[in-house]
């Protein structure tokens, strides 16, 4: 299907933190401590007790020096779970953190079965839980048992944000698109941060408009109205490190649109005022422009322009050179600084920069007129013995 989630790998392989095997033996290769002696002494065909350092003091050192493994993890808090069952879920949770998802499932399943034995009443601690657990169906590619799992977690906490973004994507992986619609416009009611929502929110508005026509919202289920006060308690919620991140990404997103639709409206407003011969204003444009792109080399030619029809050549100069240091082969800054060195009396510079234009582009007219004027003006400088001195 078009929208189906590629399905990870299992459970990725052996479980990390299993220690034992089915026999008592330890599983990472040290050996066994029961069994026959013949067994015990011989490994691959010889005796233990030939071999010096590997007698029992050995072993033992050995079993010292193994890095102990970190199951720290299991005794952090869980809400209002009793210990057997915050370590199932913290097991859990270190599971699915490592890509085990169908052993993360387990630890889940676990979990919710002993809080159901201990006749534990804890709508959030079971809401956490099977939200976790849709989590892990919805990686493994099982976006049904992902909607069973949400839709038990919203009915012990209606509009907790987690289960359902993801009963909306598992909707949305199942092309049930009215109801991932839905769902992921409540998400939108509770926090208008979630990227992934308003993403989803146009691709598949785009969808039903092709599919069901200009009716298409009549098609859809009735979006709940989220109460003001989930919404202000989300709010009031301290941001987790990856949503704070998220949303600094999105903000960074949105300032960078701003500003540069900022910068396209002030270099359109300096354009429209070169054509109406007000040079001075267009400047004063640019030069805001370059405040906020100071390396757009268009603008640096665009206000060399304005500076060249206000005999300010010097600085025309220095902005078609500064257009050059960020495109060597920039025409136009050619072009427009041949015109600034024109107006300092440089004609040597002039010439070599309007010869520069014409060896990129011989069909260049104006550079070519410009050309033989220059060379005149040189020429007749020459005849005077009176060559200027090109004006600061």
């Amino acid at each position: 299907m078009g929208n189906m989630q590629e399905k990870p790998s299992g459970s990725g392989g052996a479980r990390p933190d299993q220690a034992t095997k089915g026999n008592g033996a330890r599983s990472w290769g040290g050996g066994s401590s029961q069994g026959s002696p013949e067994k015990r002494g011989v490994v691959n065909g010889t005796q233990r007790g030939n071999s010096p350092g590997t007698g029992p003091q050995q072993e033992a050192v050995q079993e010292e020096d193994r890095p102990a493994v970190d199951t720290s993890y299991l005794d952090a808090p869980a809400g209002a779970l009793p210990l057997h069952l915050a370590r199932l879920k913290n097991e859990g949770n270190h599971l699915f953190k490592h890509g085990q998802f169908g052993d993360a499932v387990e630890k889940y399943s676990q979990a919710i079965d002993g809080c159901a034995a201990a006749g534990l009443d804890s709508p959030e601690d079971l809401c956490i839980l099977y939200s976790n657990r849709a989590a892990c169906y919805l990686k493994d590619g099982n976006s049904t048992d992902c909607v069973v799992d949400c839709t038990k977690a919203l009915e012990l906490r209606p509009y907790s944000l987690k289960p359902l973004l993801r009963r909306a994507m598992a909707y949305d992986s199942l092309e049930r698109y009215h109801k991932a619609y839905v769902d992921y416009k409540t998400v939108l009611q509770i926090d208008t941060g979630v990227q992934a929502a308003h993403d989803s929110v146009h691709r598949i508005t785009k969808m039903l408009i092709e599919q069901d026509g200009p009716e298409w919202r009549e098609r859809l289920p009735e979006i709940p109205v989220v109460p003001l006060s989930v919404q202000q308690h989300h709010r009031q919620k301290p941001d987790s490190i990856e949503l704070a991140k998220a949303r600094a990404a999105r903000a960074a997103q949105e300032e960078a649109r701003r500003k540069e639709a900022q910068f396209n409206s002030l270099k359109q407003k300096g354009n429209d005022l070169v054509k109406r011969g007000q040079f001075q204003e267009a400047l004063e444009k640019y030069t805001e422009c370059l405040t906020m792109k100071p390396d757009e080399c268009a603008v640096y030619t665009n206000r060399a322009i304005c500076l060249l029809r206000l005999y300010r050549f010097a600085e025309a100069k220095q902005d078609c050179d500064a257009a050059l240091q960020l495109e060597p082969s920039n025409k136009k800054a050619f072009y427009r600084r041949a015109l600034a060195h024109k107006g300092l009396q440089d004609y040597l510079s002039a010439s070599s920069d309007l010869q520069e234009v014409l060896q990129m582009d011989p069909n260049v007219r104006e550079a070519e007129e410009e050309l033989e004027a220059v060379t005149g003006l040189l020429r007749e400088s020459l005849m005077n013995n009176t060559v200027p001195t090109p004006r600061a």
